[in-house]
């Protein structure tokens, strides 16, 4: 197929969002015009109202059984648990043929269910590595998506069709598709994404009330992701637990080291661990494609996530 047919093909899709807070409604924003239709389904109230009158959907409903038969692509864009909820309902739910995408924050506990979903379902995970530390439709942008990594996980049921299907969504809302394996995914986001949270929760608790006059741009940018809401991130720390834990033990031995730097007055050495770590982010970013200098924006998943 070439370029332009796979162009008119994707235009001619009906797309449905299950969930629109701030990844699923600046899903929606950024395909509004770029698919034949986008339908929403979202169980509250004002965010049905908001996307309505942002122009965001075509149409929307509190049941996703009113909308989904008419979906050639269901995307998933709700927290991991209530992913695994809307996977077993999914047949009751759909009676045709549907490429199947989530963008949960983690990707080993949702394929695993997608692998039980009848033949006539087309599913691959996903993932966008961007958003805010709000999560409500309110903050949802169309432009949320440009530039950033959007990982997709295939099953090996996947098939090409649904490979490039997802291709064509991620570059629509200008994202970049990275394919890769889930065990990978989950144990790069443990240490890119995950415990990033955990250490600005840290260090939000770590600040007494009094030195608040004095919570400048250091502060406010190193802890920004402490704003996001616990139940939402309990649900992904829990489904990376063992990932986590390793490479959260590893900032432990690393917080260790600058500490025992400190205490003995050994500045040689603690500004040897300061330049190390310095130069191991400008190297990171530098391989993302990213001067290091930039503001970008970081991996806040209201995860999915």
């Amino acid at each position: 197929m070439s370029t332009e047919s796979e162009e008119d093909f994707f235009r001619s899709l009906r797309v449905a969002i299950v969930g629109l807070g701030l990844m699923g409604g600046s899903l929606a924003l950024a395909l509004r015009g770029r698919v034949r239709a986008v339908l929403g389904v979202d169980t509250h109230a004002p965010t049905r109202q908001q996307a309505l009158e942002r122009g965001a959907v075509d149409t929307v409903s509190a049941d996703p059984a009113d909308l989904l038969p008419q979906a050639d692509v269901v995307v998933l864009a709700t927290p991991v648990q209530s992913i695994l909820h809307l996977l077993e309902r999914l047949p009751d739910l759909h009676p045709g043929r549907a490429v199947v995408l989530d963008v949960g924050s983690t990707k080993r506990e949702i394929l695993a269910a997608m692998v039980h979903l009848p033949q006539r379902f087309d599913p691959l995970g996903g993932h966008p590595m961007c958003g805010k530390e709000h999560s409500s439709f309110e903050h949802a942008e169309a432009d949320l998506y440009h530039g950033a990594a959007f990982a997709l996980c295939p099953l090996e049921r996947t098939s090409a069709h649904a490979r490039q299907v997802a291709e064509s969504l991620v570059q629509a809302v200008g994202a970049r598709p990275l394919w890769l394996d889930a065990e990978t995914h989950d144990r790069w986001v443990a240490a890119t994404s995950h415990l990033p949270y955990l250490l600005a929760s840290a260090l939000a608790s770590s600040v007494p009330p009094q030195a608040a006059p004095l919570a400048g741009p250091g502060y406010r940018s190193t802890s920004r992701l402490a704003s996001q809401p616990a139940d939402l991130m309990l649900e992904v720390l829990a489904s990376n637990r063992d990932y986590l834990l390793t490479t959260l033990r590893r900032a432990q031995l690393r917080l260790d080291l600058l500490a025992q730097a400190l205490e003995a007055e050994d500045w040689q050495s603690l500004r040897a661990l300061l330049a190390e770590s310095a130069h191991q982010r400008e190297s990171l970013l530098n391989l993302h494609g990213e001067k290091p200098h930039e503001s970008h924006r970081e991996p806040r998943r209201t995860p999915a996530r």
